[in-house]
């Protein structure tokens, strides 16, 4: 009797690397926010039948300078609510460049982790979550060593050299419109100055004891309420 493959049955393991500032920049170009813990299940969640070893995230921190305290605060903020979630963080220091930016490259880091992981986990599947095209080398490295690699980005905007350099690509468009919207205070609109009704030019001001000239009161118009328009 011929005894069965056990390993017929088991489920991909998958490592995925995630370039955070380039997947958080393709959703909020369509006003979106990041929804991490959907993302993480839609591509190696329970539902997929694949077992998730790692999702690394990769961020670049703003500069520790006084000018960047604030964000770089709040940028540690989040860092430390996806670790609390279950992520593996990896940041790296940014630093200043022209017209008040900072940069903080994590592309060489990525690569070097993905090529260390792939042989200390051994993974079955590598999901990158990224567009750049600078990772289309890293792709074509893994798959020589038996490794399934996969683009998670959105397909539209992702480049022919690494879309042909993966396995597959994971189209996130659709996965981007189940996140909220980014919700935006409406700016401030100046209130435009009262009108003479007589005269249709602003009223002058006067000072406190000068009495005001009676005059005859003419019937007002009824105008219709305008609506205030809200900016979602």
């Amino acid at each position: 009797m011929q005894k069965k493959n056990s390993n017929t049955s088991a489920r991909s393991r998958v490592l995925v690397l995630v370039d955070e500032s380039n997947v958080g920049s393709s959703v909020r170009t369509v006003g979106r926010g990041l929804d991490w813990i959907k993302l993480r299940d839609f591509l190696a969640g329970p539902n997929t039948g694949r077992e998730l070893i790692e999702m690394v995230v990769y961020a670049g921190l703003p500069p520790a300078m006084p000018i960047w305290q604030e964000e770089r605060d709040k940028k540690n903020k989040f860092m430390q609510w996806l670790r609390s979630n279950g992520f593996m963080v990896v940041t790296k220091d940014g630093s200043p460049a022209e017209e008040g930016r900072y940069k903080a490259n994590v592309d060489v880091m990525m690569a070097i982790d993905a090529l260390e992981l792939s042989v200390e986990m051994q993974p079955d599947v590598v999901i990158l979550v990224t567009g750049d095209t600078d990772f289309a080398y890293l792709a074509i490295k893994l798959r020589r060593r038996g490794i399934r690699v996969e683009v998670a980005s959105v397909s539209q905007n992702l480049g022919n050299i690494l879309r042909s350099a993966a396995n597959e690509v994971i189209d996130l468009a659709q996965l981007f419109r189940t996140f909220e919207m980014i919700q935006e205070p409406a700016p401030a609109r100046a209130m435009p100055p009262r009108q003479n009704q007589q005269e249709g030019r602003p009223q002058p001001q006067r000072p406190p004891n000068q009495q005001q000239p009676q005059q005859r009161r003419r019937p007002r118009r009824a105008f219709p309420r305008r609506q205030s328009v809200t900016d979602r």
